[in-house]
């Protein structure tokens, strides 16, 4: 099937672009998505799910990866953390009024300096002081990374708000956003429901909000990601699987991670990076079901998620949402997705 990057395309009104998070996370609405469509709140979850299910989180805790400063010129900078690359490297996106060269010197947020080493694709190579790990300085210094449809500066309400309850190793530099709508009470519920949970770590870059530049998706390669996936979680998938519970990922970067592991075979533990591009026709081997929030027009992750819930079943839900004024993207609502039959889920 030849595809191209109109098939994914909605028309969104303005207003239905989150800016702030509701005053409570369980308060936003949830969407049942298969052969009918169900409105709900997601204080609801627990009837959307089963006692023997295992839910499968991201705890990546998102990282302030905007900094700001200027050039050895006097020229300012602003500068967006794509990704660490060890303790003194990462990749970054530059804004500045001439692009930098290798070997440039940007101080940041009056604090500290760093090097451009050179360019990796639409990214810049920088080289941070060796006295100090780069995520304890951008912690220290740098500013929370709203994504760019939110219309506003970062506040101290979205120090907390755009983390997840349950977010514990940092290195994303954007939140994954279907674990928003989860408070303590929220877990403990699920645990009460018999319904398990099991964690996995995929670090999101910046590259989640780069549009897609080509006509034809066979064309499209996805930027790389970190994720590791534990021997605790591998196993309990597999226990829920021999008992016959359904495996659901929150979020489409559990799945993502999930599905990287398991391409080449069964689901194995460790950690890798994926640059895995899922499209309407991918063989899903993992998850049975998604929580999710609503993407972007024209985004891999509507790509995604149509995959596994069928494109014209992803176009009715959208086109319902709009409709009853759901609101969309990172502090938006939030969508419970089950697997489209026709496309089989291996046994892991």
């Amino acid at each position: 099937m030849s595809l191209i990057i109109n098939d994914f395309d909605y028309a969104l009104p303005a207003h239905l672009i989150a800016q702030a998070p509701l005053a409570e996370r369980r308060a936003s609405r949830l969407l049942g998505v298969g052969k009918t469509l169900t409105d709900r709140h997601f204080a609801d979850l627990p009837e959307f799910v089963r006692p023997g299910d295992l839910l499968v989180f991201n705890d990546t805790r998102v990282l302030h990866a905007r900094l700001f400063g200027t050039k050895e010129s006097g020229g300012a900078v602003e500068v967006l953390l794509e990704r660490p690359l060890g303790p003194h490297e990462a990749l970054a996106q530059v804004r500045a009024s001439r692009s930098p060269k290798a070997g440039t010197v940007l101080r940041l947020a009056e604090a500290f300096d760093v090097t451009v080493q050179g360019r990796v694709g639409e990214f810049f190579l920088l080289r941070f002081p060796p006295d100090e790990n780069l995520v304890s300085l951008v912690e220290r210094h740098g500013k929370m990374p709203l994504p760019p449809y939110i219309q506003r500066e970062a506040v101290d309400a979205d120090e907390g708000r755009y983390q997840t309850v349950y977010a514990r190793a940092s290195g994303s530099v954007a939140a994954p956003t279907a674990g928003l709508h989860f408070d303590e009470k929220m877990l403990e519920t699920l645990t009460e429901h018999d319904v398990k949970q099991a964690w996995l770590t995929l670090h999101v870059g910046a590259g989640t909000f780069q549009p897609v530049r080509v006509h034809d998706l066979a064309e499209h390669r996805m930027h790389r990601e970190h994720y590791v996936i534990p021997p605790a979680t591998v196993e309990a998938i597999a226990a829920t699987r021999k008992k016959g519970g359904r495996i659901i990922a929150v979020g489409t970067t559990s799945l993502r991670a999930l599905e990287a592991a398991a391409c080449h075979g069964g689901l194995v533990a460790g950690e890798g990076e994926t640059e895995l591009f899922i499209l309407p026709g991918f063989r899903f081997r993992v998850a049975d079901a998604l929580i999710t929030n609503f993407h972007l027009p024209r985004s891999t992750l509507l790509m995604l998620v149509s995959a596994f819930a069928g494109m014209e079943t992803i176009r009715r839900a959208y086109a319902h949402a709009i409709e009853r004024g759901y609101r969309f993207f990172s502090y938006g609502d939030a969508m419970f997705l089950t697997r489209d039959n026709g496309v089989p889920c291996d046994a892991v």
